[in-house]
């Protein structure tokens, strides 16, 4: 499997990070299978940095095998959705974007993908309106909604597959919104879609 994440999908965090683009495109970049972490299990800081970065995101599960999909066809390679965190090295970012060079290693670090319990998007309501948010030591940090994002679901998909195949069990992280901040060692955090908690972890 392979985990596809949209950067710069929506406004509110655009203008947090100071970035001024005007995408006609979904920005795409991959993070390997080893940066998975599920199952509730924590998420241990790395020493490679001392700015690491939660950034809360509905993510999707392909559920068939599809290549050059049309959107009009996209809802129907997924059926599942939760909760996700796309951890960020953002010290290593910055400084590696500042140089022109690829920032891979800063979001596609060991555990630097975690995603709750996948649900049927029937039970999860509208892909297209969505609720969700991030919840740390029981205060809500992060806020968000589908609707605003930049580019669908079912763009992101159709635009995805005409570079990658995409696959049963492939991730896809749709993007933050904005309230993106720094985790510290004993954050307990919690995500949901809805009022449904999906996510649930602690850092260490």
């Amino acid at each position: 499997m392979k985990i596809i994440a949209v950067g710069m999908n929506y406004a509110s965090h655009n203008k947090e990070m100071h970035n001024s683009l005007l995408l006609s495109e979904p920005v795409l970049f991959i993070k390997p299978d080893s940066a998975l972490l599920k199952g509730g299990k924590p998420f241990f800081i790395p020493d490679f940095s001392s700015d690491i970065h939660y950034e809360t995101e509905v993510v999707v599960k392909i559920n068939r095998i599809g290549k050059n999909i049309a959107e009009p066809f996209a809802r129907r390679y997924y059926g599942e959705v939760t909760a996700g965190i796309d951890f960020t090295a953002r010290d290593l970012q910055t400084d590696l974007r500042t140089k022109g060079l690829p920032w891979e290693i800063s979001k596609g670090f060991d555990g630097a993908a975690v995603t709750g319990d996948f649900i049927p998007l029937d039970e999860a309501g509208d892909i297209r309106n969505l609720d969700f948010h991030l919840d740390i030591d029981e205060k809500t940090v992060q806020r968000g909604n589908t609707a605003d994002m930049l580019f669908s679901v079912d763009r992101i998909i159709a635009f995805a597959s005409r570079f990658f195949t995409l696959k049963m069990g492939d991730l896809i992280y749709t993007g933050t919104p904005a309230g993106v901040g720094t985790v510290k060692i004993g954050n307990h955090l919690q995500g949901y879609v809805g009022n449904r908690k999906l996510l649930d972890f602690h850092v260490r």
